[in-house]
């Protein structure tokens, strides 16, 4: 298959370790911080964040973008939010990252980068 020029999308993954147990269960929240985050980035939004309680334990919430996603699962006994995020190229998802780094003041953070389409 011949390339049709850059990749169309950027997929950035963040493991924050060591957030607030209470946020990790709150799935307001942390729809809060995806919109922000989204701002930060100058994400376009496609609609409300959905948010839903797991049942084994901690919440999923998902924001749709104008081409991709911005996603949060949380584990809480594990002190664990992952964040995805699927963007259009040419955006920063890493300013996305940075708000949750700043609002979670967590005591790691591990990312990965992978270029899509």
């Amino acid at each position: 298959m011949e390339a049709h020029g850059p990749p169309p999308l950027l997929h950035r993954t963040a493991d924050f370790r060591g957030a607030p147990t209470s946020l990790l269960h709150d799935g307001t929240a942390i729809a809060g911080l995806l919109l922000s985050a989204a701002g930060a980035a100058g994400l376009s939004t496609f609609g409300p964040p959905v948010i839903r309680t797991l049942p084994r334990e901690g919440v999923a919430v998902v924001v749709l973008l104008d081409l991709g996603h911005m996603s949060v699962h949380t584990i809480p006994s594990r002190e664990l939010l992952a964040l995805d995020l699927l963007v259009a190229a040419g955006r920063d998802p890493q300013r996305a990252v940075d708000v949750f780094v700043r609002k979670l003041g967590v005591s790691e953070a591990r990312t990965a980068r992978l270029d899509r389409g």
